[in-house]
Order: C-alpha cells, then sequence, then structure tokens
C-alpha cells in the first residue's frame, strides 16, 4: 500500500483540497494499482489473455467479480510513495507486431495508473509468453486445443 499526503498542488491526490494545509491522507492499496494496470492491458487491441496459467484462469474469475482479494492476481506490482513499477505475462494475437503491441500497452497502463492515482509509473516490464492462434474449433472454452505457439523467450 502507498500513503499519498493530500496536497492541492497534485490535483490527481488532492481530493480537491484547496490550500497548502495537509487535510489526510489518501491510501491506495497494491491491487487497486493492479486492477487498474490489468484493465487497461485487456482494452489494449491484441492482447489476447493476461497472466499464466492458474493465475490466468483465476484472474479471468476474480477479474469479474467486485471487492476479489488480490490471491491469484495476473498483474504484480511494486508500489512505492510516489512510483510503481508493473510486471505482467500476456499472450498475444497472431499477426500482430509484438513490439508495437509492448509499446500500446505502455502508455495504455501509464495514462491510466498516472491518471487515476497520481502515482508515476517507472518500469512496465512486459513478459510475452504465448501467441494465441485462432481456428476454426475455438470457442473460447478455455481449452488449449493447439492453438498456441511457445517456444524460447526473447527480452525486448
Amino acid at each position: 500500500m502507498v500513503d499519498i499526503e493530500s496536497r492541492s498542488a497534485n490535483p490527481a491526490t488532492s481530493g480537491g483540497n484547496q490550500g497548502s494545509d495537509v487535510r489526510g491522507r489518501t491510501t491506495i492499496a497494491d491491487g487497486v494499482v493492479a486492477t487498474i494496470a490489468e484493465i487497461a492491458i485487456r482494452e489494449t487491441d491484441g492482447v489476447h489473455s493476461v497472466g499464466k496459467g492458474a493465475s490466468k484462469a483465476l484472474g479471468a474469475v476474480t477479474g469479474r467479480v467486485s471487492g476479489s482479494s488480490g490471491r491469484g492476481r495476473t498483474v504484480k506490482v511494486e508500489v512505492g510513495e510516489k512510483q510503481t513499477a508493473i510486471d505482467v505475462d500476456v499472450e498475444v494475437e497472431y499477426g500482430v507486431p509484438i513490439h508495437e503491441l509492448a509499446d500500446r500497452i505502455r502508455t495504455h497502463v501509464v495514462d491510466a495508473v498516472e491518471t487515476m492515482t497520481g502515482l508515476e509509473v517507472v518500469e512496465i516490464n512486459i513478459n510475452v509468453f504465448d501467441v494465441h492462434i485462432p481456428d476454426e474449433d475455438d470457442d473460447e472454452d478455455g481449452s488449449d486445443g493447439g492453438g498456441s505457439a511457445r517456444g524460447g523467450s526473447r527480452v525486448l
């Protein structure tokens, strides 16, 4: 969690307070930052899914449930007093230029997190772990019918 002193100099964290006196604290839980980042990532065209394995399945369920706990979260965050760093695993759609997608993900996440929390996003590490290849039998039932390409890793 991060505590942010509410001052009028930073409207994103001030809550509309006027004057230079501190009028209280705003606390932003790590899970809040992770949720904001995850939504921004999922809304990025070219991202098929967020997270791997069990965390991916859990994220698909808990991501839709209001008030879900941070267990099994698909986006990892480290939050400091004024900055945050984010790690995410993504599966991309086949045919999408991955380097361009990574740039779009970073832009969307930075915009969403900085606007909503006032925290500076200093780093977003993106691990592309899979490529989703659509086929005729792809009915989104969650089965892995061989529609993925797995191989070695490459750092972007």
